[in-house]
């Protein structure tokens, strides 16, 4: 049946190059959107993401913070307290704040520091995205870090030992970090005193407490008793509160509408494209269709032999997609953006694909199925 399913292919050239061309449109567009929507979410817990923090985990805000990336400030004094709960072997105090910064060209942006206890450095950065110089230099005072492919869209170049201002403050760059973006923030990671300095924050307040429970305990029931225990705050698992600080930014925003829509029109017009495609592609050989008709072949037959032409049309497509993707993919990487076509989004664009095509095809099983082997003479 695939041979006779490629020989109808290659009858109407024209035809099913525009079934194809469809195909790699609508796929592309899909997988596009798709992927740039989870980039961005990953941007939006980007503070969670390249922290150092497990699992695990537990972070404790300000039950009025619903997002990460702006919290509200609470009382230092709480870290002691936490560490007093049965079940928990270390909380640490975290400031993120952000505060205006100054380069040697006079150029300035806004930053987002990100203040925790070395050399754990908790809330970071992980040691997978040091691009140069030697985290442990953030312990001392004064020292920052700096995002490489923030350079880059600040239009201007830092070296490791340079000095720049920061709330009209000096501070030396002594890490570049790679990959370590956030959503609207530009990350700049240092210790807990150096974050209080150069924001300017409030002496004797932070306004995030990380805990690290003891191995074996009940993590739902530490947050149970935290949450019981501190009116005012709100404890969650580090995977949790980076869920709620993504569904906060996503509702705010309208991103996940906007790039939903699109995705949805795209699989919309892809359907209908090929389906209308395919359906007058079979009305211009309805004659073929009939004589195999006449020469015995079942309607379940002549279905399955559309059916096949959209799987290989489906296949065919998806393979120049994917490949386009694939190129699409790599040109960004040189700008900080980075895509992942894992392989669970890989199979799902399939299936979308599958869907299309297949789905599209129905209108010309229809017709085929009800055209008379009589018909043709």
């Amino acid at each position: 049946m695939i041979k006779t399913a490629l020989k109808f292919m290659r009858y109407d050239k024209p035809k099913s190059i525009g079934v194809i061309v469809g195909i790699i449109i609508s796929v592309f567009l899909i997988g596009q959107q798709l992927s740039t929507l989870f980039f961005l979410t990953n941007l939006m817990g980007g503070i969670e993401i390249h922290s150092n923090s497990n699992e695990d985990d537990i972070w404790i805000v300000d039950e009025l913070s619903k997002n990460i990336n702006a919290l509200n400030p609470i009382d230092e004094r709480l870290v002691q307290e936490v560490k007093s709960i049965e079940g928990v072997l270390e909380a640490f105090p975290v400031i993120i704040a952000s505060a205006p910064a100054t380069f040697k060209d006079g150029k300035t942006a806004t930053v987002l520091l990100i203040g925790s206890q070395g050399p754990s450095f908790v809330a970071g950065p992980k040691s997978d995205v040091v691009f140069e110089g030697n985290r442990d230099e953030l312990n001392s005072t004064g020292n920052i870090s700096i995002e490489y492919f923030n350079e880059r869209s600040w239009k201007t170049e830092l070296s490791i030992n340079e000095t720049i201002e920061i709330n009209k403050k000096a501070a030396t760059v002594k890490v570049k970090t790679k990959y370590a973006q956030g959503y609207g923030g530009n990350y700049v990671y240092t210790n807990i005193d150096n974050a209080r300095f150069y924001s300017n924050y409030p002496p004797f307040q932070i306004n995030l407490v990380i805990v690290r429970p003891a191995k074996g305990v009940d993590i739902q029931q530490v947050i149970d008793t935290i949450n019981g225990t501190f009116m005012g705050l709100s404890a969650w698992r580090s995977k949790d509160i980076r869920d709620i600080t993504i569904n906060e930014i996503l509702v705010r925003t309208n991103t996940g509408v906007s790039f939903g829509s699109l995705v949805v029109f795209a699989i919309i017009s892809g359907f209908f494209i090929i389906g209308l495609t395919l359906y007058s592609s079979a009305l211009d050989r309805l004659q073929d269709y009939g004589t195999l008709k006449a020469i015995g072949a079942t309607n379940s037959y002549v279905s399955r032999l559309i059916l096949m032409q959209a799987v290989l049309f489906a296949c065919i497509g998806f393979a120049i997609a994917y490949a386009l993707l694939i190129l699409f993919q790599k040109g960004l990487e040189n700008v900080g953006m980075t895509l992942d076509f894992n392989g669970p989004f890989s199979l799902g664009l399939f299936i979308i694909t599958l869907f299309m095509s297949v789905g599209g095809s129905l209108f010309a099983v229809f017709k085929i199925r009800k055209v008379e082997p009589a018909s043709v003479f």
